[in-house]
């Protein structure tokens, strides 16, 4: 390849996802999540994902394979790495990037929509004035300040001119990644998450474009068909479109 190319991969579903999704269900307050959230592991059905994103990533030409792997310090995008370049039979240097972690949640970190709305009813009003993309929970962030980490992010990757880099990370950080390269407005990121939400172990990949305006294009997104070709389950992120809380776990 003579361009730049990013192959995104969200992470396998993890037990933090499954315990957001069981509380949502049982109408809690609270997410029972195992770990603190950099260290939440994926599940088995996570690690069986991971492992069909490599044999997606052995079936490439020898020459559109990532060369390096940059990855989110976070246990669950780590493993979905490990797991994928171990099934796909070959290695590559890793890069941990502290950018590329998931969303800082703040105060409202553990908690269901519910919960927030209970816990903080005056930040679930702000939140609903503000407008998901730039609300930011007191000691968190705001979506746009996690798309200031990927531009961050997308800029060295374009300066070191690796041909094909791998990135594990999350669903708002892949997204935003997406968000940056098409130059999406915020109604138009918003709407794509409520209605075409990263699926776990989902595949975008986006390449250097000199001709497009931004930089980039996006040439795949929310790719799952190497899960569906391996009769693995399809996982959405529990809570992601809900209008207050959850992004990712």
């Amino acid at each position: 390849m003579e361009r730049t190319r990013i192959i995104l991969v969200r992470h396998g579903q993890s037990q933090g996802n499954t315990a957001a999704e069981s509380a949502a269900e049982a109408g809690l307050d609270r997410i029972d999540v195992p770990a603190r959230d950099p260290d939440v592991e994926l599940t088995e059905l996570g690690a069986a994902q991971a492992a069909s994103v490599g044999r997606w990533l052995a079936h490439l030409p020898a020459d559109q394979r990532p060369g390096v792997v940059w990855t989110s310090p976070y246990t669950r995008a780590r493993s979905t790495g490990d797991l994928a370049l171990q099934r796909a039979g070959f290695d590559a240097p890793r890069r941990v990037d502290e950018r590329l972690r998931d969303r800082d949640m703040g105060i409202t970190d553990m908690l269901t929509a519910q919960g927030i709305r209970s816990a903080y009813p005056q930040e679930a009003e702000r939140r609903s004035w503000l407008g998901k993309f730039y609300y930011r929970p007191p000691g968190g962030e705001s979506w746009a300040d996690v798309a200031q980490r990927v531009r961050g992010v997308m800029t060295d990757i374009a300066a070191a001119r690796d041909e094909v880099v791998l990135v594990t990370a999350h669903d708002v950080v892949n997204l935003l990644f997406c968000y940056v390269a098409e130059g999406m407005d915020e109604q138009a990121v918003l709407e794509r998450s409520r209605t075409d939400g990263l699926r776990n172990a989902a595949l975008c990949i986006i390449d250097r474009d000199h001709d497009s305006p931004t930089g980039w294009t996006v040439r795949e997104y929310n790719m799952t068909g190497h899960l569906e070709a391996d009769d693995v389950t399809v996982t959405a992120q529990p809570g992601a479109s809900d209008e207050v809380g959850g992004d990712d776990a």
